[in-house]
């Protein structure tokens, strides 16, 4: 039996874990095919061996020459504190899907599935991780640790959002990045999950709050979800459609192609603003398409985390 072909039919909030594995080891075996080579564990030097500290890393073909013992180190302990934040607002749940898995997710699904993969190379990393959720409220905070027991904690919460039968509404964005901004006091690679659809305050007030998260020289990364092709080209049927804001309940009656050109160069406007806004900031700002795969997430993950070595 094909095990790959299996999880990739699976329901994604039944197999959070493996599918995200799935993902990492999928995206491992790209790097050899791609001039992305960032992973690896690369070996960095020898420290000598104290008496208590793990054998894991041994080097027992040097200590039969030497009959000294000595351990490996690798440039990924970096002890990297990486904190992720999800936007769980009702809009992040586009476009309605029954059951989701492995190339048909919305929008929260793909974040959560990506998040998980993250998740699963920090702790392979032995780096420490946390997550912020916020919609309506500020629902849930948890500060970065390293355990088996925490990662699991996280796991099932994000299974837990993603399974939610009523999401909440509007999104209060501004509000809850100066929170979380303010909780963090040490320096962290910072992740935002959203699609920056918001319900109330300016853009410039939205901008503000994405500056506050640079503070005490954290580096920010900014995942823009979209589904490219409805959100960003507004490819639908011409056709008499209701079109409704999932957050306001506000709806307008039309036919697509009658606004599908002002609605693009709106849409890219706002989109160019905020590439503009984080590149004046220092956040790494990147578009990320829910129909394509997770190349764009880990990659930028291993560049950014390229920094803190």
């Amino acid at each position: 039996m094909d095990i790959s072909s299996e999880l990739h039919k699976a329901p994604l909030f039944n197999n959070l874990e493996l599918l995200a594995n799935q993902v990492v080891e999928g995206f491992i075996s790209g790097i050899h095919k791609s001039p992305f080579h960032g992973f690896s564990a690369e070996f960095a030097e020898h420290k000598i061996y104290n008496n208590g500290e793990s054998t894991k890393h041994m080097d027992w073909k040097l200590y039969a020459k030497t009959d000294k013992l000595y351990t490996k180190r690798y440039e990924e302990e970096t002890n990297l504190r990486c904190h992720m934040i999800l936007d769980n607002s009702a809009s992040m749940y586009y476009p309605k899907i029954k059951e989701m898995r492995l190339g048909h997710l919305n929008k929260m699904g793909f974040s959560i599935l990506a998040m998980a993969a993250l998740m699963n190379v920090l702790k392979k990393q032995r780096d420490a991780v946390g997550l912020s959720i916020y919609a309506e409220d500020y629902n849930f905070y948890s500060p970065e640790k390293g355990s088996e027991r925490h990662f699991q904690m996280l796991l099932s919460k994000l299974v837990e959002v993603g399974t939610m039968a009523h999401p909440p509404k509007e999104t209060a964005t501004y509000t809850y990045l100066h929170q979380i901004a303010e909780k963090m006091k040490r320096r962290s690679l910072i992740i935002l999950f959203s699609d920056m659809f918001q319900t109330e305050k300016t853009d410039e007030e939205l901008f503000e709050a994405l500056r506050h998260l640079k503070y005490n020289k954290h580096e920010v990364v900014l995942f823009h979800l979209m589904d490219a092709e409805k959100e960003r080209l507004f490819n639908f049927e011409n056709t008499p459609k209701r079109y409704i804001d999932v957050e306001t309940g506000a709806y307008l009656d039309l036919y697509a192609d009658n606004i599908k050109e002002a609605y693009q160069t709106e849409i890219e406007k706002y989109m160019a603003l905020l590439q503009l806004k984080c590149a004046q900031y220092r956040i790494k700002y990147m578009p990320v398409d829910i129909g394509g795969d997770f190349a764009t997430v880990l990659n930028t993950f291993f560049m950014e985390r390229h920094k803190f070595v």
